[in-house]
């Protein structure tokens, strides 16, 4: 190495002559890069390029005899080591010669040797290659098989409408050959590629088509299975009803025992629950998954296309796309047609809506989680919401207290019906609540109407029945019967038709008023159809009675007879109604007495019996015109009575004799007791007139004997009257029997007595007692020798009564 650097050195020094040449400079260049063993390629061709190769060639003489030196000098420094090996390497000549031949002959025997096998060997390798081309080629036919076999499937479940089974043959296919790389052909495996997604996107059409389909299909459905769900729960109600009626059957007939009257009741409602095959808890018949039920009512397309969205990897958008399409079948629900009546139309609105929330229940249940409760809770408030302000609307233009009841029916079975889901119901039945009083007040006007319209119909005849059928249906039905034994047919009733069409109304109107208070979510009710029932009862029914009574139309005593006797089975029929409004609203009897009206019909019953009174009165007005025939200043006593007396009492006697076929003992008392008064005091008033100037003892001893036979007629009255009763008609005539008492008594300075008078002359006004008296008294001694008999015995009647007359004036 010290040569080298010598040896560049030199040459570097050689080339120094000229340092500033640009011929040196190149050279200088070349050596340096061929003295450091640089590439000389570009040096090469740059000096061919340039035309300058002398300047190379002469670089390279240089290197050239620089190395020579070198190896010069390397020589000589190992010429001695170089003789040994040159020696010691003709030594080994002779041995690699004798190595030489013992290979060469070693050789042609492997050769011979191993020719065969080589030949063997090539074979197997033939072989061999073959078994790998024909392994390689079974495993790609064995791929390919079963890649086809896939791909059949697919088609097979695609063309069976079966996706989901599908949808697991291409996830195979892509996991088993396109993601693994064991497809053996580029061209199926890029068919592959561009068909799976093709497939899914065919699934997810198909499904969807499918989906649709449902979601149409779905709403008749709903409607049909609404209409379906309300009518079991409008069923269950009715069998409720049954079984109420014939609970109080049972307990009305006192001649059934108590247990068979329970075993009567329990036999039914089994009958009830093992008959019908519908039962509350049974909804699951409403429905099937697998579209058997009662309806078709199937899910399997809507499941389907979830669990196939679901591996398609779209279940949350699959989940949304259901929710904003069922809202939207829901705002479609809500429209409500103008073109027709909502009464028409109600049934369907509702059923629709219900039939939607059933069919949302059973999705939330068994869906597995394609909606949740929050979401199925969101539509059914905003259902609620719509619903309210329907039924707010409806109600406010309904006229009709029947169409609003309709329409509660119907909108308390839809509550029943839901409610049996979960879902809360408690704003719609407020909203029927907030309506109940308008719904009163239709329902009075029209019973009003029909009450006015069946007074107007009556004839004032009295009701005829033929057959068993009409008198249950008139009278049975309203417990107004008189007595327990059916009467013998034909029957003729003592009232009017007026009274079993004014019952009809009455109780026509208590079961409204139940069932619009029923199913309304208010337990206790009874108060409220009570209150509208007095309503009914005292202003409606007793004042279009009490219009009927002081019409024109009742003008005649037989007319007024039968209003009266109207009035007493109405009366009658009062009590029917608190007990039937009772039974209905499901309490005890005993509670429904307490706070009720005697008879809210008093100011009708007393107009019908004042009227039929003043009537009698009039007509005994007319007998007592003949008053005018008696002679006052007669000798002779009338010992069978006076002419109008016998009269009168002939026109009572036929009197009594047609009303008690019609009026109660009751009704019957009062009027003759009014009448029989009216004649008492006609007497008094006769005596007290002005056309009676003066008359005898005889006289009055004729008018004492016109009061005895009105007495003897209410006595003879005992066989229709109780003794109380009959005394009562007696003390009618109590001011005329008084008056004729005074009179006739040999004492009457006794009036001036307060313990007397208040015991036998109460009733006496001492103002007519002087203006009698005094027509008594007369100038003439004959007249007042009159007075008790003949001769001097008058004397002292004659100066007590004076005396009498002449205290009385002075008290005066």
């Amino acid at each position: 190495m010290s040569s080298s650097a010598r040896t560049k050195k030199t040459v570097n020094k050689d080339g120094d002559d000229d340092p500033n040449s640009e011929y040196n400079q190149e050279e200088q260049i070349i050596s340096s890069a061929i003295s450091n063993g640089e590439d000389l390629g570009p040096i090469i061709r740059k000096a061919f390029s340039n035309g300058k190769p002398d300047i190379l060639l002469s670089s390279l003489k240089n290197f050239k005899k620089s190395k020579e030196y070198e190896i010069e000098e390397v020589c000589k420094i190992h010429y001695q080591d170089f003789i040994t090996a040159v020696d010691e390497l003709k030594d080994l000549l002779s041995d690699v010669d004798e190595l030489k031949s013992s290979i060469s002959s070693s050789n042609s025997i492997l050769q011979s040797t191993a020719l065969p096998l080589l030949n063997i060997l090539d074979s197997f390798i033939e072989s061999r290659n073959v078994y790998n081309n024909v392994h390689v080629a079974l495993n790609s036919v064995q791929i390919c098989i079963r890649l086809l076999e896939l791909c059949s499937r697919v088609n097979f479940h695609l063309e069976s409408n079966n996706f989901y089974l599908a949808l697991k043959c291409i996830d195979l296919l892509e996991n088993e050959f396109l993601d693994d790389g064991r497809t053996p052909s580029v061209t199926i495996r890029r068919m592959l590629e561009k068909q799976i997604p093709s497939m899914r996107l065919f699934i997810e059409r198909k499904i969807s088509k499918e989906f649709g389909d449902w979601l149409v299909d779905i709403r008749l459905v709903s409607r049909n299975l609404g209409q379906l769900a309300i009518g079991q729960a409008s069923a269950g109600r009715q069998r409720e009803e049954e079984l109420r009626i014939k609970q109080r059957q049972a307990e009305e007939q006192s001649r059934l025992s108590l247990r068979d009257c329970v075993y009567a009741l329990i036999e039914e409602e089994e009958e009830d629950e093992s008959g019908d095959g519908v039962g509350y808890d049974g909804k699951e018949m409403l429905y099937s998954n697998g579209g058997s039920g009662m309806l078709g009512f199937d899910l399997t397309p809507l499941y389907r296309a979830y669990h196939i969205h679901q591996n398609l990897g779209l279940e949350n958008r699959f989940k949304q796309y259901y929710f904003e399409n069922r809202k939207l079948q829901l705002t479609s629900d809500f429209q409500v047609s103008s073109m027709t009546p909502f009464l028409e139309s109600h049934q369907t609105f509702f059923a629709q809506i219900a039939g939607f929330f059933i069919v949302e229940d059973r999705i939330l249940r068994t869906g597995g989680g394609l909606i949740t409760k929050y979401e199925v809770e969101n539509l059914w408030d905003t259902a609620v919401s719509k619903m309210c302000s329907v039924l707010e609307d409806q109600f406010s233009r309904m006229q009709t207290a029947n169409h609003l009841l309709l329409i509660k029916d119907y909108v308390s079975l839809l509550g029943v019906t839901l409610r049996r889901y979960g879902y809360p119901v408690h704003a719609l039945l407020d909203v029927i609540g907030k309506h109940r009083d308008k719904y009163h007040e239709l329902l009075l006007s029209e019973s009003k109407k029909l009450i006015g319209e069946a007074l107007a119909a009556d004839n004032f005849e009295q009701m005829m029945m033929r057959k068993e059928y009409e008198y249950s249906m008139n009278v049975l039905a309203f417990q107004i019967q008189t007595s327990e034994i059916m009467p013998a047919f034909p029957y003729i009733a003592p009232f009017s038709t007026t009274v079993p069409d004014c019952c009809r109304i009455v109780r026509s109107f208590i079961e409204d008023s139940v069932s619009f208070m029923s199913y309304g979510g208010q337990l206790e009710f009874y108060d409220v159809v009570k209150k509208h029932l007095d309503r009914l009862l005292t202003d409606v029914l007793d004042g279009s009675l009490l219009k009927l009574i002081k019409s024109p139309s009742v003008n005649g005593v037989s007319q007024a007879m039968l209003v009266a006797a109207n009035m007493a089975v109405l009366e009658r029929a009062c009590d029917f109604f608190f007990r039937h409004a009772a039974q209905l609203s499901g309490i005890p009897l005993r509670m429904a007495e307490r706070g009720r009206k005697q008879n809210p019909l008093n100011n009708a019953r007393d107009a019908a019996e004042e009227v039929l009174s003043g009537l009698l009165k009039a007509k005994v007005d007319g007998f007592m015109t003949l008053v005018e025939n008696v002679n006052w200043v007669s000798e002779e006593v009338p010992h069978n009575g006076n002419e109008y007396v016998n009269e009168v009492i002939i026109y009572l006697e036929t009197l009594v004799s047609t009303a008690q076929q019609i009026l109660p003992v009751q009704v019957l008392k009062r009027v003759l007791k009014g009448v029989l008064s009216h004649i008492s005091g006609k007497i008094v008033s006769i005596l007290l007139s002005d056309s009676v100037k003066k008359f005898n003892i005889s006289a009055i001893t004729g008018i004492d004997v016109d009061v005895r036979l009105l007495e003897s007629f209410a006595d003879n009255l005992s066989h229709l009257f109780s003794d109380e009763d009959a005394s009562q008609l007696k003390l009618a005539l109590v001011e005329s029997r008084q008056l004729m008492n005074l009179l006739l008594s040999s004492h009457p300075e006794n009036f001036l007595n307060p313990v007397i008078r208040e015991r036998s002359y109460n009733t006496l006004d001492y103002r007519k007692v002087i203006s009698i008296s005094e027509k008594l008294k007369d100038s003439s001694d004959s007249y007042f020798g009159s007075f008790g008999g003949r001769g001097t015995k008058q004397d002292p009647k004659k100066r007590s009564l004076d005396a009498l007359v002449k205290r009385l004036k002075d008290v005066s």
